[in-house]
């Protein structure tokens, strides 16, 4: 096997399997489990019939997700590494495919540099040990954009353009605002056409296109078969194809855009956009440019692609698409666009490329030390970062502590309520936990009502419920993260528990918060 094709396996190997011992580190988080991870374990619980029924009701974005965790749970068992797992590789997925490109588009230190810039980013460490399916999209976004750049350097047949148009299509089915990497890979197939036509005038001093760009079929490469010559009127072949796979990735997708509007309800908890949560985006998108500049000077495929072309689109379209999607309907959250950061990792590494190309020129023994010497230091200095992502206290709460809590406390014949009924999810990770205690607010479970938390009956009949125990259990949040009673089912229990109950113990952990009351004695 020749050095070159070694260099190119060992490159996205090395990305992969960094990315994977990041995600393995402190994978259980200390036997924890938060709110939106309890959701895909309560309904990946369920049967497929369930999960059905339910995708009617709420949740129909996450639908494919949730029937791939179904699979997962059936023939593992559910467990936190059978919840996580899938994310830690579908992200040393991504980061293989960020080094992939950046070898090929600016050299082997570039592709290196950027797959392991990737598994260093501090939003990537939080998604990377998560049991949603943000970074399965962030891999579907890394094969499609890898795909792209092969279809652009003429290397690709029909079944290139097959997969691309199905992985982007995948994509959108577990998260529909990732068709932005659509937009952004257009502006890289016009950025790349610009200027590969521009290498060719300054070469040949005649417009030619350039090899897989938006013309040049006769060039190397090109969209033609060797030696046929450059016909100028077939300069759009490429953009044509891409269109077409577009269109078919969009047309896959669009059902489940239009039925979830009807369920638009549940993101109505996302604040306004405002200048401030700008900021977080406004410091990536200047790290971004900076490795674009950086990269301008790069040697490598200089009539092909450049990693500026294809980092920065995906870097910043994803970005402000969202920005404005949200001035709209407020749906700006950061796990949203996280395949965003593929774009940023690579122009990282394009960044590293070029500086250990002006180390090496000056101190050539020098610069196989700079990159090392970069993920050192950075590594340290996100150290704490690192270890904070993977610690409990990184999540808003814990629903297996207070399950725990519940089975410390709990007596034969006691009552449990959960307020809100959302906090109903500590029982539906660990049933085991609550056998034995009466859920007395709760009318239809949540598997018969097709819902993620079930339907409870009215105030009324709560109260009378309430009132016939002795001892009730309370499920609830911590006063850090609680809100104010929103609904006269929640105001009612608050009221009965104050009016009639005293509180015996009260646990709070990781928050969540588990209280027990007891009946007072009737006046005399």
């Amino acid at each position: 096997m020749s050095t070159a094709r070694t260099t190119r396996l060992l490159v996205p190997s090395a990305a992969a399997l960094w990315t994977s011992a990041l995600g393995l580190w402190g994978l259980s988080r200390q036997n924890s489990v938060w709110r939106d991870e309890a959701a895909t374990w309560q309904v990946a619980r369920r049967s497929t019939a369930e999960i059905a029924q339910l995708l009617g009701n709420v949740d129909v974005v996450h639908g494919l997700y949730y029937l791939l965790m179904h699979g997962l749970f059936e023939l593992f068992g559910p467990g936190t590494t059978v919840l996580r797992l899938p994310s830690v590789a579908a992200m040393a997925v991504a980061a293989a495919c960020v080094a992939a490109l950046g070898h090929r588009l600016a050299g082997p230190w570039a592709g290196l540099g950027g797959g392991v810039a990737l598994g260093l980013l501090p939003a990537v460490q939080f998604y990377l040990q998560e049991g949603r399916p943000y970074a399965l999209v962030a891999a579907g976004a890394g094969v499609s954009t890898l795909l792209l750049v092969t279809l652009l350097e003429g290397r690709g047949r029909t079944v290139h353009w097959i997969a691309y148009g199905g992985t982007v299509a995948l994509c959108g089915l577990l998260n529909w605002l990732s068709l932005m990497i659509l937009p952004a890979h257009l502006l890289t197939l016009l950025l790349s056409g610009r200027s590969v036509r521009r290498v060719r005038r300054v070469r040949t001093g005649r417009d030619v296109g350039g090899p897989g760009g938006l013309g040049g079929p006769g060039e190397p490469g090109g969209l033609g078969r060797p030696g046929e010559p450059c016909v100028p009127g077939r300069s759009g072949g490429l953009g044509r194809r891409w269109a077409v796979a577009a269109g078919a990735a969009v047309v896959c997708v669009l059902p489940l855009v239009l039925f979830s509007r009807s369920q638009s309800a549940q993101v109505s908890w996302i604040p306004p956009l405002t200048w401030h949560m700008l900021i977080g985006p406004a410091v990536l998108l200047a790290v971004g440019g900076a490795g674009a500049v950086l990269d301008r000077r790069s040697p490598y495929r200089p009539d092909g692609p450049s990693a500026a072309a294809v980092g920065l689109p995906l870097l910043v379209v994803p970005q402000l698409g969202l920005a404005g999607l949200s001035l709209v309907q407020p749906l700006f959250l950061d796990r949203y666009v996280l395949f965003s950061l593929l774009g940023l990792a690579l122009l990282i590494g394009a960044a590293i490329g070029a500086g250990v190309r002006t180390v090496s020129r000056r101190l050539p023994r020098a610069g196989r030390w700079l990159l090392p010497a970069i993920v050192a230091v950075a590594s340290v200095a996100l150290l704490p970062q690192a270890l904070a992502k993977r610690s409990p206290e990184s999540r808003v709460d814990d629903v297996l502590s207070a399950a725990d809590a519940v089975r410390r406390l709990k007596r034969p014949g006691d009552a449990v309520l959960f307020f809100p009924s959302a906090r109903r999810d500590t029982r539906l990770v660990s049933p085991d936990a609550f056998s034995g205690l009466e859920d007395i607010a709760l009318a239809r479970t949540p598997e018969r009502s097709g819902t993620l938390k079930g339907v409870e009956d009215g105030p009324a009949r709560i109260r009378t419920a309430m009132l016939t125990h002795r001892r009730i259990l309370l499920v609830t949040d911590t006063p850090a993260v609680s809100r104010p009673p929103a609904t006269e089912r929640d105001r009612m229990k608050r009221s009965v528990l104050r009016n009639h109950f005293r509180i015996v113990t009260d646990t709070q952990t990781r928050g969540r918060r588990v209280t027990l009351y007891e009946r007072r004695a009737a006046p005399r």
